[in-house]
């Protein structure tokens, strides 16, 4: 169902209304009020927080339940130091956003682009996410990424005006196949988001904390069939350091068999366990509120 002009204009203004608030902030200030704010809506988020909590016990299964609800607990926090940074990406002057970015293995991104096939990053929903790509931009590596369209148009237009204001481009991940090829062939490079649950014509099952996930085997194919390296990006918060580390690792090392639909399952499961193991790194900074486990092989029980 389509939403009301009235919820439509709603929504818009209170998002306006938010993310101008918080960009008229320093941004360090933003960051630390974000997270602040966003820490307290765990106790407001009673679906939400059975969600994760029902992650975190599939993951963590050794973990006591206080140690998981602390995780989940911060888990929060981290989203309201996403939104503060993200309210600053419309900024004229991005030196301070820079300052609070330290980007490691941007090497890795030269050598791969230098090889002039294309290439393609993956990353997942650790840490501040959306400075995947925009911090990529901001150091002068601009890209395509693939989005899920926001159901508000408004608000939709807001997020992608901030997203693509240093170069980058969005593609609608609905309709993405023909732009994605083209991307690989124009030597161009290409960001995805590869931890979501995924519908069953575009997944496979492989593992993800040891229980079967349902999980994009696009990255893959398109790997497989275009010789494109294959690079991690992901960017935690240093608490330490009170910084976000833009890391850019190495290509991950494949050895196809032959048997395309083999490896396919063998790439698609080594990409995923790159993310659980950032995920297990930083394990109070990644996405617990998604249903990662919601399609389920056929026959087997919902975990939800």
């Amino acid at each position: 169902m389509s939403k009301s002009n009235l919820k439509i204009n709603l929504e818009y203004l209170i998002a306006r209304l938010l993310l101008a608030t918080f960009r008229m902030l320093p941004l360090r200030l933003s960051v630390w009020l974000g997270s602040r704010l966003a820490g307290l809506t765990y106790y407001l988020s009673g679906r939400l927080r059975r969600v994760g909590e029902r992650n975190l016990a599939l993951a963590f299964p050794e973990r006591t339940d206080a140690e998981r609800r602390r995780i989940l607990r911060d888990s929060f926090s981290g989203w309201g130091r996403l939104f503060g940074v993200f309210s600053h990406f419309w900024r004229r002057n991005h030196e301070p956003l820079k300052q609070l970015i330290r980007p490691e293995g941007l090497d890795h991104l030269q050598a791969a682009q230098a090889e002039g096939r294309g290439m393609i990053l993956f990353t997942g929903h650790v840490g501040a996410w959306e400075l995947s790509s925009f911090g990529l931009s901001l150091f002068g590596h601009p890209l395509s990424f693939l989005v899920r369209r926001i159901d508000n148009p408004k608000i939709e237009a807001l997020v992608d005006e901030a997203r693509t204001s240093l170069g980058n481009r969005t593609i609608d991940k609905r309709s993405a196949a023909r732009e994605m090829l083209q991307i690989m062939q124009d030597r161009g490079t290409l960001g995805i988001l590869v931890d979501l649950n995924t519908l069953d014509r575009e997944a496979i099952f492989v593992d993800f904390f040891g229980v079967p996930a349902s999980t994009t085997f696009i990255v893959a194919k398109l790997a497989l069939r275009t010789g494109a390296p294959l690079l991690p990006v992901f960017v935690p918060w240093d608490r330490q350091e009170q910084k976000f580390v833009l890391k850019i690792d190495e290509p991950l090392q494949f050895e196809p068999t032959g048997d395309e639909t083999e490896d396919v399952r063998l790439l698609t499961q080594a990409y995923t366990r790159v993310v659980e193991n950032y995920v297990r790194r930083y394990p109070d900074q990644w996405l617990w509120i998604h249903r990662r486990w919601k399609t389920r092989p056929p026959g087997e029980a919902g975990i939800y």
